[in-house]
């Protein structure tokens, strides 16, 4: 075998030789992810590496946002989706216990509103159920479900202050839940 130069390779060396070539391509790949994280920890002002001459790139798309496919993007989806459903679920609880207006009473703006009840009474009723009315209030408020005057309530001070239902609560359900699945579609894959 020595002197022939037409010798074909045994099936043996061909298997290690793709076995060492994919062996390459997993150091090639971990190398790359490895100076990827690096590059990332020069970035992260809160990493042990951070390098305040390293600046990072964003576009304005970007910047504020978490990276795709992140565990915080992944948790950030799964928070808005939280909070979608206490605002269904508030809202349940002023539909339950709150009760018709009285429409004859109500400015041309109001004529839609379905339910009523005061802050303190809600305060009372859902205090039991999260420490978080005020903060889902306003979200409640901001995407047109609820209504209430002032900025903020507060406890004693705003106990008689009127908090009206706006949406009937079958479309009230179904923009939460499409607002809470959206939120869960729009994260990349989450990384292995």
């Amino acid at each position: 075998m020595s002197g022939n130069f037409l010798t074909i390779p045994s099936d043996d060396s061909i298997q290690r030789r793709s076995r060492s070539s994919s062996l390459t391509d997993l150091i090639s790949a971990f190398d790359t992810k490895a100076q990827a994280h690096s590059d990332l920890q020069k970035i992260t002002a809160f990493s042990g590496h951070f390098d305040k001459n390293a600046k990072p790139t964003f576009s304005k798309d970007e910047y504020g946002k978490p990276i795709p496919g992140s565990k915080t993007e992944y948790r950030g989806a799964e928070a808005q989706a939280r909070v979608c459903t206490e605002m269904k679920e508030l809202c349940e609880i002023i539909n339950e216990y709150g009760k018709p207006p009285c429409k004859s009473l109500l400015p041309p703006d109001l004529q839609c509103a379905t339910k009523v009840i005061s802050f303190g009474e809600l305060f009372t009723i859902y205090t039991v159920i999260s420490d978080k009315l005020v903060g889902i209030l306003l979200r409640t408020r901001k995407y047109g479900l609820t209504y209430f005057e002032g900025e903020v309530l507060f406890q004693k001070r705003d106990d008689d202050v009127p908090v009206f239902l706006m949406q009937s609560m079958q479309d009230i359900r179904t923009y939460c839940d499409n607002k809470a699945l959206q939120a869960r579609r729009s994260v990349s894959p989450m990384p292995h």
